[in-house]
């Protein structure tokens, strides 16, 4: 994922917490917060170490950031959000992480109307 698609700074989090809007299914969480100031969007990914090792972790946030990058141009512009992964995605191939967290982005409205 390109670096300027990233949130990095704790700052950028913490107001996506703060302020953004919550929508969930089983497996993931997205906080979403409007940001006209950006001309894409800003993701961010969270992996509690409750779901496993560092190795673990870092397979579910390296799949996810590689589903939001594939699938880029069906995301909303001008948007901040992060992506939290719950307990199921640990055991999830990519195919199935694919498909919860573009119906997460759905239920976020984050996702493009089909044209």
């Amino acid at each position: 994922m390109q670096k300027e698609l990233r949130l990095t700074r704790k700052e950028d989090f913490n107001k996506v917490y703060r302020c953004g809007k919550s929508a969930a299914n089983l497996q993931v969480v997205i906080y979403s917060l409007p940001n006209p100031r950006i001309e894409r969007f800003r993701m961010g990914v969270s992996v509690s170490k409750k779901l496993g090792s560092a190795v673990v972790r870092n397979r579910i946030r390296r799949m996810m950031k590689e589903i939001v990058r594939l699938n880029a141009e069906k995301i909303r512009s001008h948007y901040d959000f992060i992506v939290i992964g719950r307990k199921p995605v640990a055991e999830m191939d990519y195919k199935q992480m694919e498909k919860s967290l573009l119906h997460g982005l759905k239920r976020a409205q984050l996702l493009r109307n089909p044209s």
